[in-house]
């Protein structure tokens, strides 16, 4: 029989070990930040670097359309403003083999966009001025005609915040909205090149079905030799390798924990080895670039066919 002093030995163990384990969790998280951000960029949703490794960024919705190179420090050196844009709800950069530089503004919280958009503009490093002009590729889930005018509920994969290029073709992961939520992120392709697509289903991958806020794909990202891919949520990465064709999903799979969960909305690759990966500030916590080794995080990772484990970085 337990007495009130094993009760309150038991409450205050369980009290240390959560706090505990949040420090630890804090901890991870800031052991891997190397940069923050002008204030101007606290919504960051999208990050590249170019092909002399400048660092680029745009905000989330609400801002102008603009894309903004960083220096070392985290402050704007430069922005450029793209004259046939807007932002609607930017969510995610991505870059062809030549350097041009793709905007996705699909952002599609209330599932009510038909029809969302790209930008692609020429490589930045190429663009003299602070004003460019975009190609636009449109794009439409050939299912959202049949729920058109109607609340969706069961179905909800109208929201994109992530998209890579990839061998002449643009893939974009879904954010799932579906009630109740299953955890699932679909894959689909479109062309890479101004014209209207209907997207095309590949696959689908289930992140975690416990809290959608930390299950979402915020965003993804290739390695420059093309044989990673990572995707992004509050507090983890997915890592992709070895897949068959254009089906990401049907290779190996491992988890990054990321440590405290955060409003983290942007990834990228630096080179082959290095991920760095980004975070909104939200009540004061966050607008901060943190960067991952995979040399040295793989060396831990846990791989089975049947469940992805949990390393640590």
């Amino acid at each position: 029989m337990l007495t009130k002093k094993s009760i309150s030995r038991l409450v205050l163990i369980c009290f240390v070990a959560f706090f505990g384990m949040l420090a630890y969790r804090t901890w991870l998280l800031n052991s891997t930040k190397f940069i923050s951000f002008d204030t101007q960029l606290e919504e960051i949703s999208g990050i590249e670097f170019d092909k002399k490794q400048q660092l680029w960024a745009i905000n989330d919705g609400g801002d102008s359309p603009r894309l903004y190179q960083l220096g070392a420090t985290g402050k704007i050196e430069r922005s450029i403003e793209i004259e046939n844009a807007k932002n609607w709800d930017w969510e995610d950069m991505t870059q062809d083999d030549f350097g041009h530089f793709f905007i996705g503004d699909f952002g599609n919280n209330d599932n009510d966009r038909e029809w969302l958009t790209i930008y692609k503009i020429e490589n930045p490093i190429d663009i003299k001025s602070d004003k460019t002009r975009a190609e636009i590729i449109k794009f439409t889930n050939p299912e959202f005609k049949s729920v058109k005018g109607i609340k969706i509920s069961k179905n909800a994969h109208y929201d994109v915040e992530a998209f890579i290029y990839y061998k002449r073709g643009l893939y974009l992961f879904s954010k799932n909205r579906s009630s109740p939520f299953d955890g699932k992120t679909r894959l689909y392709r479109i062309g890479d090149h101004a014209a209207n697509f209907q997207a095309e289903y590949i696959n689908e991958f289930s992140t975690c079905a416990t809290i959608k806020e930390l299950c979402w794909v915020t965003s993804a990202a290739l390695s420059p030799d093309r044989t990673k891919l990572v995707l992004l949520d509050s507090e983890r990465l997915w890592l992709f390798e070895n897949w068959k064709g254009d089906d990401f999903f049907s290779g190996d799979a491992y988890q990054i924990d990321l440590g405290i969960v955060t409003q983290k909305e942007a990834v990228t690759f630096y080179n082959n080895e290095v991920i760095v990966f980004t975070d909104e500030v939200f009540n004061g916590i966050g607008g901060n670039g943190y960067a991952i080794h995979l040399d040295r995080v793989k060396k831990r990772l846990i791989h089975t066919s049947e469940k992805i484990q949990k390393p640590l970085i």
